[in-house]
């Protein structure tokens, strides 16, 4: 029995349309077969309900505010929960952004790294055939009230990738407040950018606004997804989103876990940038 209820969101209704899921799981801080054991179920949920790509919160294994519990639990991208994660992905055929883990980069043979040793927030795409399709290392690291630039190092990639028709780009939690990173996924041809994240109580304004301008503003799909749960000095308000490209919430959550889907469409993307030219406007 998962703890995850059902939001459902506008049908978008095209030919190259997606299904889109965001796991707004229960994250407990240092519990991390829990947590993982949450994530799965809601792949699997996800994957019931039709949906062809499912998206968890950012740390969604340790919990963002456990920083004492980082180094403990820290895995190479070829650990258990990127691995149970990957193996999800191919037995229910469903695309899965395994949201972020504590990545120790020292320990990672797999992949590419921005550093010989140290810690990274790394979250990972997966294909329905369990493949690794994307990564991404927060580039924008937390320090306000918050150890996150004191024990990790930034990421320096920005890759895209392809599910379905949608050329697919992800940022995590804080680099949503910066745009310029947002831009250099757009240009790079993405139409719908996922965001994992922990954002707490009571930044709630905050949470909604930047997400809904960077939608507007670039005239993408932009996926919000937040953990839910409740840590010594903090509380994730949840609120997980699906805004489009007019900046209009297709789909969205409380501060409880669920399970947002919605339908989304690559030719809404294509059609809006026809017809409100913004992004051809730009001097540099």
């Amino acid at each position: 029995m998962t703890e995850t209820t059902d939001v459902d969101g506008a049908d978008a209704g095209g030919s190259g349309s997606l299904t889109l899921a965001l796991a707004q799981i229960r994250v407990e801080a240092g519990a991390v077969d829990a947590n993982v054991d949450r994530a799965l179920a809601a792949v699997s949920q996800a994957a019931d309900r039709g949906a062809e790509l499912v998206a968890l919160p950012e740390l969604f294994n340790v919990g963002y505010f456990a920083f004492d519990l980082y180094a403990r639990n820290a895995e190479p991208f070829a650990g258990e929960t990127f691995t149970r994660l990957r193996k999800a992905a191919a037995e229910h055929g469903i695309a899965v952004l395994a949201g972020s883990i504590v990545e120790d980069l020292a320990a990672t043979e797999t992949v590419e790294t921005p550093a010989d040793d140290g810690l990274a927030n790394t979250a990972a795409l997966f294909d329905a055939d369990g493949e690794c399709r994307l990564v991404y290392r927060k580039h924008h690291l937390f320090g306000y009230e918050s150890a996150e630039s004191e024990l990790l190092v930034p990421g320096e990639r920005l890759e895209t990738a392809t599910v379905g028709e949608f050329t697919v780009g992800v940022t995590t939690c804080y680099d949503l407040r910066f745009p310029e990173l947002y831009r250099q996924l757009i240009d790079g041809g993405v139409e719908l950018v996922l965001v994992p994240s922990a954002w707490p109580y009571p930044r709630i304004e905050h949470w909604m606004t930047l997400s809904r301008a960077r939608a507007i503003e670039n005239q993408a799909y932009v996926a919000t997804i937040n953990g839910s749960g409740e840590f010594d000095d903090a509380t994730l308000l949840g609120r997980s989103s699906v805004y489009d490209p007019w900046g209009v919430s297709l789909a969205s959550s409380g501060d409880e876990p669920a399970l947002v889907t919605t339908e989304i469409d690559p030719e809404t993307v294509a059609d809006v940038r026809e017809e409100f030219p913004a992004l051809r406007d730009r001097r540099y």
